[in-house]
């Protein structure tokens, strides 16, 4: 039977709890409500979470395995860079909250509500998408309870691998070249993408309730949406103020 030494499971476990707690930063949350407003599906939003938690994964395995081989070079390498990386997390949740903050002013966010037979059911798009969705993709009242097969959501993706690029995850790997084994510290990395992806699944659930609650609301849902563009701008500016002025700001 394989025996696995207490610390090396002490390791393994923190990595994990560490991924779990990592997903609620303020920088994330913020950045995962402003493209999750338009799923109407509360299963399938899942799925944004997830994507987002494989992007940020990504980068944290490639860099982490790195740091594991050739430890303090790489890290300090790591560490010149990840202010200027930061910098771009902020420009970006500066850029999506204004992009979610533009289409509800200029009108592109429309919600319609249709009755086919006795099923009364809602679907939102913007006045810009391809209407595929418009044309036969009525989102009935009871999508909650529709599970639907996994879906892999790009934007997602790619914001998360920008966050995972970024020095959010300094901490997580501060404590990999504090690893001897090869493949402890990338067990460690694994857990802790795991334990993210886990939480960020959970926390696009529960962002996504509100949107869904109130997509027969226009007035009420453009103001939703309102103020995750403006949450989201205003941590973009702090993260940058932070970078910039070499403070803290932001405490979570």
């Amino acid at each position: 039977m394989f025996d696995i030494a207490p610390g090396i499971l002490a390791v393994l476990a923190f990595g994990f709890l560490l991924g779990l707690k990592h997903a609620t930063d303020a920088d994330h949350v913020v950045a995962v409500a402003n493209i999750v407003d338009k799923e109407r599906n509360l299963w399938q939003s899942i799925w944004i979470g997830a994507s987002w938690g494989a992007g940020h994964s990504l980068p944290l395995l490639v860099l982490g395995t790195v740091i594991l081989i050739v430890k303090g070079v790489a890290l300090d390498r790591y560490e010149s860079v990840a202010p200027y990386l930061e910098l771009g997390v902020g420009v970006m949740l500066i850029y999506l909250g204004v992009s979610a903050a533009w289409n509800v002013l200029r009108g592109n966010l429309h919600i319609h509500k249709h009755s086919h037979g006795k099923q009364p059911h809602v679907h939102v798009h913007a006045s810009h998408e391809p209407s595929a969705r418009h044309q036969t993709g009525h989102e009935n009242h009871n999508s909650f309870f529709i599970l639907g097969k996994p879906v892999f959501r790009v934007k997602s993706f790619a914001i998360g691998i920008v966050h995972g690029l970024a020095g959010s995850a300094a901490v997580m790997v501060a404590l990999v070249p504090t690893i001897d084994a090869v493949w402890v510290g990338i067990g460690y990395i694994l857990l802790f993408s795991v334990g993210t992806m886990i939480a960020m699944a959970a926390l696009t659930l529960l962002l996504a309730l509100p949107f869904k609650v109130t997509s027969a609301k226009q007035t009420l849902n453009r103001y939703i949406v309102l103020a995750a563009g403006g949450l989201s701008i205003a941590v973009g500016a702090i993260l940058i103020a932070e970078i910039t002025l070499d403070t803290t700001i932001m405490p979570f």
